[in-house]
């Protein structure tokens, strides 16, 4: 891996933990204001619960008050009717208390009906107060653990906003540029790659780009998402792992097809290199493609005996058998370079070989007998 793209990796997880830390000080606000406004939710209901109780404290002394004025209108008539001459002017006065006795009655019972209201309303006063206390006590402390938090989040911030100037006084200026211009609209500038995927946007890449991520020799960007990529491969040792575990196990290649194709990773200057030998009649033929871009390598040439016999040259230690067959036809066809579909296949299936090799599982070799069965 490249030291920029590790610097990067490193820039990345600080950014990450400070973005953390600015959202946390910034919820702490919100958290305690939203306790504040239960909390004044409560003061309101108390205050209204309160208003009403004083409402019916008036509401009493007021009937009280009309009680006693009755009353005494009641004790004026009677005098008066001691003075009166008329049967009429008694019967009069008579009517007048009879009615202001009916009105006491009904003051009455207001007043008991605003004495009931009154232990309701009581009780409404020591609930909410009850619960006005206990959330007074409550968004105090919230208070305090945001306040301690605040401060424990802010340290931190610190310190990493410090650690992200060191790492960005490290990495290229145009490479860095690239990844915060990224990270400002994705939320990362960096995404592995993983199974010839861009795990950043999940778009898979052609074998070429794959290979130049897995290499580690230049910076690749992903052309979906723009994402700087990099490639780990202790992720992939534990899918192999996992693959193994799962009894999967790629299909052998025959050893008695015309045709056979294979990888070497040491071929010549040119280091990675596919082979196809095609057996026909008493001649053989070799073709040599570009591991990574497909693009052919000389010219196809042609020996007499079969391929293993005409070109034992190829045969290496390293050298690796792949399942792939293609009509001759349709590789002349291809001219001087292999179409992508055929170079996936090929990758696909070396790959599963190489898992085979790491996991433990015996390589297949050609026997004598094999070589026979080739030719």
């Amino acid at each position: 891996m490249l030291p920029d793209i590790e610097k990067l990796l490193e820039l990345q997880v600080a950014d990450k933990e400070i973005r953390k830390l600015q959202d946390e000080i910034a919820a702490l606000p919100k958290r305690v204001a939203a306790i504040e406004q239960k909390l004044a939710g409560t003061k309101a209901r108390l205050e209204k619960a309160r208003v009403a109780a004083k409402g019916d404290e008036a509401n009493r002394k007021k009937f009280e008050s009309t009680i006693k004025d009755l009353q005494g209108k009641i004790s004026k008539y009677r005098d008066q009717s001691l003075d009166v001459k008329t049967n009429e002017q008694y019967k009069a006065l008579l009517h007048e208390i009879q009615f202001a006795e009916q009105e006491i009655r009904i003051n009455e019972d207001r007043i008991l009906e605003v004495m009931v209201n009154a232990e309701v309303r009581e009780k409404d006063v020591k609930a909410a107060e009850a619960e006005l206390k206990a959330e007074t006590a409550e968004i105090e402390k919230e208070k305090e653990e945001a306040r301690k938090t605040t401060a424990e989040d802010q340290a931190k911030l610190a310190e990493w906003t410090a650690k992200r100037e060191g790492l960005r006084s490290g990495a290229s200026a145009d490479l860095l540029r690239h990844y915060e211009r990224v990270m400002k609209f994705r939320g990362s500038g960096l995404a592995e790659v993983r199974d010839q995927k861009c795990m950043g946007c999940q778009v898979m890449l052609r074998p070429q780009t794959y290979n130049e991520v897995r290499n580690g020799q230049l910076v690749v960007i992903c052309e979906s998402c723009q994402r700087i990529m990099y490639y780990d491969s202790a992720h992939e040792l534990k899918a192999e792992k996992e693959l193994v575990a799962a009894g999967r196990r790629r299909a052998r290649p025959k050893t008695d097809s015309a045709q056979a194709w294979f990888y070497r990773p040491d071929y010549g200057e040119e280091g990675e290199a596919l082979l196809v030998f095609t057996n026909s009649g008493d001649a053989s033929s070799r073709r040599v493609y570009e591991m990574h871009t497909g693009r052919q390598l000389g010219d196809i040439l042609t020996r007499e005996g079969t391929y293993r016999l005409a070109f034992p040259e190829d045969f290496t230690e390293t050298t690796i058998r792949l399942n792939g067959h293609f009509d001759e036809k349709e590789m002349d066809e291809w001219g001087l370079e292999m179409p992508t579909n055929a170079l996936d296949i090929l990758h696909n299936d070396l790959r599963a070989a190489q898992i085979e090799r790491r996991s433990g599982h015996k390589e297949h070799t050609a026997s004598p007998a094999e070589h026979s069965a080739a030719s």
